[in-house]
């Protein structure tokens, strides 16, 4: 009996180690795949241009949308349409924005609930890169299927207890889908973001087509990439809190929803 029971911890015990490592074994595969960590570290700015569409095939809404990201956190948003812009930035410990499309010109501050997809977007290499130094824990689910394909699934939960699942292309190991779970005040938030059409920029491969949604309709808002750029010349300036703002930092009250098209 106690020698069965000894066999069962031992099994037990590398079974976890073995997923773990095969976890591990995966994301350093991933980060090869998209040129390796000092590429993916060598640069300090980025910015992505390109059009998005949505709002379905009878109305569709066409803008332009640009993103602008510098080390360690900071990122900007900015989405064009009708001859006004929208912006959401993060400037490393704040989030605010202005959405004219709703009658608010003003700049204001984003809510803790409201700026956690300005997070994500402000990781810089994504939470794959440095993972455990940045608290998030990885465990491989094993295969799954992506409109019929194979796929290696791995689950990233981040330190602020949200959920990434990554499915992860077998042969380029490179990102397919991602499928994202936020969990706000007792109801889950789930987002489905397909990528492709991956190109190198300065030796670090990027998608260039991503289309993302709810689980309903995953589809909803296709994002095109025209250009990626990185070193561009950013200021901590450009993703700074305006100064209306300033005095409200410590009381960010204001609650507002983070999706720029809807």
């Amino acid at each position: 009996m106690r020698q069965a029971a000894m066999v069962l911890v031992v099994a037990s015990c590398l079974s976890v180690f073995s997923s773990a490592q095969t976890a591990e074994e995966l994301v350093h595969k991933n980060i090869q795949a998209k040129g390796g960590l000092e590429k993916i570290k060598s640069a300090k700015t980025r910015l992505t241009v390109g059009k998005i569409k949505g709002g379905g095939r009878r109305r569709a809404t066409v803008a332009t949308f640009k993103q602008m990201n510098m080390r360690p956190d900071l990122v900007r948003q900015n989405l064009s349409m009708q001859g006004m812009t929208a912006v959401q930035a993060y400037d490393g410990s704040a989030g605010w924005q202005t959405q004219p499309f709703r009658g608010h010109k003003d700049p204001e501050l984003m809510g803790e609930d409201n700026v956690r997809d300005l997070l994500l977007a402000a990781d810089f290499d994504g939470p794959l890169v440095d993972y455990a130094e940045k608290g998030n824990q990885i465990e491989y689910l094993g295969h799954a299927e992506v409109d019929g394909d194979d796929a290696l699934r791995l689950r990233v939960t981040l330190k602020n207890g949200d959920i990434v699942y990554y499915y992860l292309d077998p042969d380029t190991y490179l990102e397919i889908r991602k499928e994202i779970q936020q969990f706000v005040r007792g109801s889950v938030r789930e987002l489905v973001v397909d990528l492709g059409s991956y190109k190198p920029v300065d030796g670090v491969m990027y998608p260039f087509s991503v289309s993302e949604g709810p689980r309903s309709n995953p589809g909803a808002q296709v994002t095109t990439i025209e250009k990626i750029a990185v070193n561009v010349p950013f200021q901590d300036s450009d993703f700074a809190l305006p100064a209306s703002l300033r005095t409200e930092e410590k009381n960010p009250g204001w609650s507002g929803c983070t999706d720029l098209l809807h």
